[in-house]
């Protein structure tokens, strides 16, 4: 049967020739463009460790490069940055704004413990010189030198927020007085345009995308360090769900940015674009810093738009930047538009600022299931600063700069179709949903969550109840959701031994708040819990929990706080395994197709049904297949095929797949059918599930029962299946997952090794007739491998999967 199947496969163009693909922007070419243009960089510092300087702003340049070295991935120690910093602690104290700014920048990008004092003096030295007497206008700004001659204006006062941001978080304390004169110096009137847009200072009525892009950072940064929090303490109890004051400054902002939006010009600008790359520099801050992963242009029929556009901002300004008009194909600099960017080492600098500081993986996404009027008010928010302060606290603990977003799940196209696809969300590891109002998901919106899901998502859900707040109706629909979705799996109360109470920090009950509902719930889907929920506020905790600012509370309150922030960091450490996919990674989706017709020639390979999970791992054989018919340019059918070994249909595939996370059993007649099934040429791969050993002993025992004389050995590494004899790949060596020994106290961690591939065969007349991986394939296959689960990571598992389809195809 083996050979004259494959035969029919050949002749039915089953193997296609290679195909040219078009090189589309992704994270290998955007790292190639940094490393080039680091390298560019690096050759234009000179011996002492500066670049070509201004002499307005001494310095300025220096730490600019320096500060864009960094975040490309270039350490402290290395020598360029090494030099650079060295050349910069030489400098006299600067007077001027850019040079001071940029040098508190790149100290605390560098190493902020290392240079406390120096950051303390620099910030407090900048923060003396913001403009407190003259001109009303100019109250709370900063000029080029200052705080005497001259007028604020809006890009030097941006550089100075910027930097005495970086400095509290490196621990500088910096006034209350000094951020509200900035708040104020940003609010006061004439200072936005009717348009919503911001121009160089007060009544400029000309506004600039950077321009715009320096009010929108500074406005994010002075708000949330002045303004009350969604969560209060009164008389020391916490109050939840408080009156939120709308960010309409913000959203008009932002409104204006979508409106005109662009990555190849400074948007209004009056010399054609001029400032491009400093205005990119600015893009790429007020999309990380607002959680936006897109800007939206609103509808115009009249001008021929009958619907929104929607711009990734990101992956956009990657493409131009990577473009034919973006890195020169020789020097690999970028040059921009104006005197200072028009220098080839500032252009790069900003270049790479947006590229690098861009890419900064998701983490986690707020999912945002109603309108919020574009004001930022909605009910997905009730706590705007949560997110972003687990962020924080999460970015501090893992020692890796990290990014947020929000997704708007409420976007519709002139049709009616939601315009968010499960590829969108697959972008976050993790979907933050939370409200007080009942869930209203249209058909479409279920169908996307689900396949969120069951392609490697992770649902982190709380009802805002408790404390003032009022979920109840949210706590009722999403139970009700979570039924519809799986209607085999249920929500369950996770046990103190489940991994979301010690995966990062062990979470203390005695200390959470006192609430028998304040407890978490999980549903176990795919190969993990993938669905975590609380029917109890978090998010009013974690606006409190804020993650390098401390502040005066009860210390009952203080240690709630911590422990519920605790529960935050460890869901994101359980559900991402500490390990972010890159920005521009598109992840892939198969689609499937019940009950259509197969391609011609196409490869159907069923899964084998049994009553130990038989398809608790959904996705991890289409995902399998979409690698074949992607990389090596295979025909396949991606229906599901779920087939008990008694069934006839059987005998009518050459191969059939099997996997499992617990012990199942065959009946005597699923035995004989097995059994005839190999004896005339059929193929079994098995996989245990999160390397399940209940799993793999449960089969061997049933291919004993069926064989009594055969046994599973290791296939050794010299077997061809290793080998790309099949027209697979080279797996001498595969990196594993390892769960290491962990005491009560310790966190969760697995180890990634380099090791030999363990597939076990039984032999048959001859011939391997049956394969089982008593390592995990299938939840790598699903992108949900856990921390707890000893198995290889996605690309080898594919690899190795592959690897055996097609052995068993060919042998």
């Amino acid at each position: 049967m083996r050979g004259q199947v494959m035969v029919a496969f050949i002749a039915a163009g089953f193997l296609l020739p290679t195909r040219a693909i078009f090189a589309e922007v992704s994270a290998q070419r955007v790292a190639a463009a940094i490393e080039a243009g680091v390298e560019f960089l690096e050759k234009q510092q000179r011996p002492d460790g500066r670049w070509s300087e201004y002499d307005s702003e001494p310095g300025g340049v220096t730490a600019l490069c320096a500060l864009a070295l960094l975040n490309s991935g270039r350490t402290p120690e290395h020598d360029s940055v090494k030099r650079a910093l060295g050349y910069l602690e030489k400098q006299p104290d600067p007077e001027h704004t850019y040079s001071s700014s940029l040098m508190i920048m790149a100290f605390a990008q560098a190493d902020a413990k290392k240079y406390t004092l120096t950051i303390r003096k620099l910030a407090l030295a900048l923060a003396a010189r913001q403009m407190t007497r003259g001109e009303e206008k100019d109250k709370g700004g900063w000029t080029y030198k200052g705080p005497v001659g001259g007028s604020a204006d809006n890009s030097n006062t941006q550089f100075a927020v910027l930097a005495l941001h970086e400095a509290e978080k490196a621990g500088v304390k910096i006034s209350d007085q000094t951020w509200q004169l900035a708040y104020n110096y940003w609010t006061q009137p004439g200072m936005q345009a009717p348009s919503g847009g911001y121009g160089y200072g007060v009544n400029q009525r000309d506004a600039t995308g950077s321009m715009t892009c320096a009010a929108i950072a500074s406005l994010i940064i002075t708000r949330d360090r002045l303004q009350t929090a969604d969560a209060a303490v009164i008389d020391g109890k916490l109050q939840c769900c408080g009156a939120q004051a709308a960010d309409t400054a913000i959203a008009d902002a932002m409104q204006w940015m979508g409106d005109r939006f662009s990555v190849s010009r400074n948007p209004n600008h009056p010399r054609s674009g001029g400032w491009w790359l400093y205005y990119m520099y600015a893009l790429e801050r007020v999309g990380r810093m607002s959680g936006q992963r897109f800007f939206v242009t609103r509808a115009a029929p009249g001008r021929g738009r009958p619907e929104p556009e929607v711009h990734d901002w990101y992956r956009e300004g990657c493409e131009v930047l990577l473009g034919p008009n973006g890195q020169d194909p020789f020097t690999h600099s970028w040059v921009g538009i104006g005197t200072a960017e028009g220098a080839p080492e500032v252009g790069t600098a900003f270049a790479l600022l947006f590229l690098s500081k861009g890419r900064r993986p998701v983490v986690v996404a707020k999912l945002q299931h109603q309108s919020d009027g574009g004001m930022g008010l909605a009910d997905c928010d009730h706590h705007r600063r949560a997110v972003q302060n687990l962020t924080g606290r999460v970015e501090r603990q893992w020692r890796r700069d990290l990014s947020w977003q929000t997704i708007d799940f409420t976007r519709h196209g002139a049709a009616g179709a939601v315009q968010v696809t499960a590829a969108d969300l697959l972008e976050a590891p993790v979907l933050f949903l939370s409200g007080t109002q009942a869930l209203d998901f249209s058909v479409e919106q279920r169908r996307v969550l689900k396949e969120y899901l069951q392609n490697g998502g992770f649902l982190f859900a709380e009802a805002c109840s408790g404390n003032g707040c009022n979920g109840e109706a949210f706590d009722h629909s999403f139970r009700a959701l979570m039924r519809d979705l799986f209607p085999d799996s249920e929500l369950r109360k996770l046990p103190p031994d489940h991994a979301v109470w010690y995966a990062q920090e062990k979470v203390d009950p005695k200390h959470l708040p006192n609430d028998p509902e304040f407890w978490l719930w999980g549903l176990d889907a795919c190969c993990r819990t993938s669905v975590v929920y609380c029917p109890r506020t978090l998010s009013c905790y974690w606006e409190l929990a804020h993650p390098y600012r401390d502040s005066e509370l009860p210390a009952n309150l203080k240690e709630q706080i911590e422990q519920v922030a605790r529960i935050g960091g460890n869901v994101l450490a359980y559900a991402t395994s500490r390990e972010l996919k890159e920005k521009l990674d598109r992840p892939q989706i198969v689609v499937t197709n019940p009950g259509g017709r197969s391609p011609r020639g196409a490869l159907v390979v069923p899964k084998l049904s049994h009553n130990g999970g038989p398809d608790e791992a959904p996705a991890a054989l289409n995902n399998l297949l979409m690698v074949m018919e992607k990389q090596l340019q295979m025909r396949v059918d991606y229906e599901k095929r779920l087939i008990a070994p008694s069934d006839p249909k059987l005998l009518e595939y050459p191969l059939v797949f099997m996997h499992g996370r617990r012990a199942f059993h065959f009946s005597a007649a699923d035995r004989k059918a097995l059994k005839d099934y190999i004896d005339r040429g059929g193929f079994l791969f098995a996989d245990a599930i999160c390397a399940n050993k209940e799993f793999a002993t449960a089969l061997r025992e049933e291919l004993k029962a069926i064989y009594p004389d055969a046994q599973f050995n290791r296939i050794p590494l010299t077997h061809p299946i290793f080998s790309a004899a099949f027209h697979g790949f080279t797996l001498a060596s595969v990196e594993l997952r390892d769960p290491q020994i962990r005491a009560e106290n310790d966190p969760l961690t697995a180890k990634l090794v380099k090791t030999t591939p363990l597939l076990e065969g039984l032999e048959i007349d001859g011939r391997i007739a049956v394969i089982l991986s008593p390592y995990d394939i299938s939840c790598a296959l699903e992108k949900g491998a856990s921390l707890e689960c000893k198995g290889y990571t996605p690309a080898d598992a594919a690899r190795l999967g592959t690897n055996v389809l097609l052995y068993a195809l060919l042998q």
